[in-house]
């Protein structure tokens, strides 16, 4: 296992920055899923923060029924009706939606399975979270079997007990980087496991490591929709080129950055409005 700590001195800065004679294909089109009406919000935080780090395009796909809810709370974010699998199906048929995010409000339901399981037919990079791997509790090898090497899956403990209720017990023992080595090799793809010591890994046994502890502290992401905007800050990067394990660690450490640049009162939708000033301070 080879384990590295993600600081500011280690991230990529010219994979955050943008040429001077790119057009917003060329940053690439991230497609988020939502659920119906009265459940966009988490997808929606996750858009923004998708757009807000980089993505030259974004849109979310949404049910019809729910159109009108998105529509009035969007202006840079598109929307696009789909309902169901087969919507989604049709909408990959353009090439250019070359990163995906499921999970954030899309809930429960037997739609949340097959549309997850669409998505990863698909092979595009792919961000899950929250439902999209609640939903396969009872049946998580479904989800293994479907999963390839551009997916990350992000979960916070609770979501990790469900998917791997036998590595849960590793977390308790205090050694949660092989618990999510262990994880990653088992899915195939890239696991982040949300925490103070938000930890990555790759099914090659890469790991990463981004510490929001001591000085580093950002206790203000305790916050409702705090894990959807790191989703949708992942999602970015993934549709701006980057590599799995990259995108997720760089992600991360942006996220807690974004906090600490806020401080105290932060609420969920502060969080992509940090980011220009911290890209600032990093000179991006």
């Amino acid at each position: 296992m080879e384990l590295t700590e993600i600081t500011a001195q280690s991230l990529r800065l010219g994979a955050l920055s943008k040429s001077a004679d790119a057009h917003k294909y060329a940053h690439g089109h991230a497609l988020v899923l939502t659920g119906g009406p009265g459940k966009t919000g988490a997808a929606r935080l996750a858009a923004r923060g998708a757009l807000r780090i980089g993505a030259g395009l974004v849109t979310l796909g949404c049910p019809r029924s729910a159109l009108y809810e998105i529509a009035t709370h969007s202006t840079a974010i598109m929307c696009r009706p789909l309902d169901g699998a087969p919507g989604l199906t049709e909408a990959l048929e353009d090439a250019r939606l070359n990163v995906l995010c499921l999970g954030p409000g899309l809930g429960l339901g037997p739609d949340t399975q097959a549309m997850v399981l669409a998505a990863l037919k698909a092979k595009r990079a792919t961000v899950l979270d929250a439902d999209a791997l609640s939903r396969f509790e009872r049946n998580a090898d479904v989800l293994f079997a479907a999963l390839h090497p551009g997916c990350i899956l992000t979960p916070h403990t609770g979501e990790f007990r469900r998917l791997f209720p036998d590595l849960a017990e590793m977390l308790q023992a205090g050694t949660q980087v092989d618990a999510v080595c262990a994880a990653a090799a088992r899915a195939g793809c890239t696991v982040l496991l949300k925490g103070p010591e938000t930890i990555v890994a790759d099914p090659a046994r890469q790991a990463v490591i981004i510490k929001s502890t001591g000085e580093a502290a950002a206790p203000w992401l305790a916050t409702a929709g705090s894990g959807d905007v790191l989703a949708g800050f992942i999602t970015g990067l993934m549709a701006r080129g980057m590599q799995p394990l990259e995108a997720a660690g760089t992600g991360a450490w942006l996220h807690a950055a974004c906090a600490r640049h806020f401080g105290p009162g932060l609420i969920a939708e502060d969080l992509p409005e940090q980011l220009p000033a911290v890209f600032r301070d990093l000179r991006v």
